[in-house]
């Protein structure tokens, strides 16, 4: 019987890592036999992710502490990857931010760190790893994470900047389908809707929230821990060959709505 989703031998980089989607991610991927590299800024937090997951999975860790709005730290984690393991095989660009406040109070500073979190940052990691591990392999997997709010608006949250900088996300995803694909390198994005997280927590839990969601979602709920994984094994996965520059929303249907 052949196991379609078997990513035994892989090696995966996660950004983002140390806590919320990317741990979810990266634990899934690792349940499919596949090596994890941990990145996020905070080194303590990395360590302990990646102990858990090579104590629960069986399977290779590095835990590199990099800002992916860093040059220099995105380089040197791709080093260390590659010292590591000789290969890269799956990169999951999960490193984001998201600031909420009215259009017309949104600082320069808070714009450009947006920007150069959400967007900038996507593209130098990718850049990076396309250019020294899977170009040379002619092989690779990119996975980006934006939001369903880079595919819509909406009038509950306002976040212009984010809402931009995930869209361009997005179109990033599709321009680097279409340099890569002859590469051997597929290049997708998954648009997560509303899922709790330590940074969302807070507010999807006020009454407010919880009535909005409740029209506004055809599920009528949240997404829960373990319903992101999936989307992210098959894009992950040698048998999605042909999947190239998709853009799969996982949001409970709100942007059919």
């Amino acid at each position: 019987m052949k196991n379609y989703f078997d990513l035994s031998g892989n090696v995966a980089v996660v950004t983002g890592c140390s806590t919320g989607l990317g741990v979810q991610m990266a634990k899934a991927l690792a349940n499919q036999g596949c090596n994890i590299v941990v990145l996020a800024r905070r080194q303590k937090l990395i360590d302990e992710v990646a102990a858990e997951i090579s104590k629960d999975y069986g399977v290779e860790t590095l835990a590199v502490a990099c800002d992916i709005t860093s040059t220099e730290q995105v380089q040197a984690a791709v080093k260390a990857a590659m010292d590591k393991f000789g290969r890269i095989d799956i990169l999951i660009n999960n490193a984001g931010t998201g600031g909420v406040a009215p259009a017309e109070d949104i600082t320069d500073e808070v714009l450009l760190n947006e920007i150069n979190i959400d967007l900038v940052g996507t593209f130098k990691m990718a850049r990076e790893v396309a250019k020294n591990a899977m170009i040379p392999a002619g092989y690779g997997r990119i996975i980006n994470i934006a939001s369903m709010y880079g595919l819509v608006g909406n009038k509950i949250a306002p976040a212009s900047p984010y809402h931009a900088a995930k869209g361009g996300v997005v179109n990033l995803t599709r321009a680097l389908a279409c340099e890569w694909g002859e590469k051997g390198i597929t290049v997708n994005t998954i648009c997560p809707g509303y899922f709790e997280t330590p940074l969302t927590k807070e507010t999807l839990q006020s009454e407010f929230f919880q009535n909005y969601a409740h029209t506004m979602i055809p599920e009528a709920r949240y997404g829960v821990e373990g319903e992101l994984d999936t989307a992210a094994i098959f894009f992950a996965s040698p048998a999605s060959s042909y999947v190239n520059g998709a853009v799969l929303p996982v949001d409970g249907g709100y942007t059919s709505l």
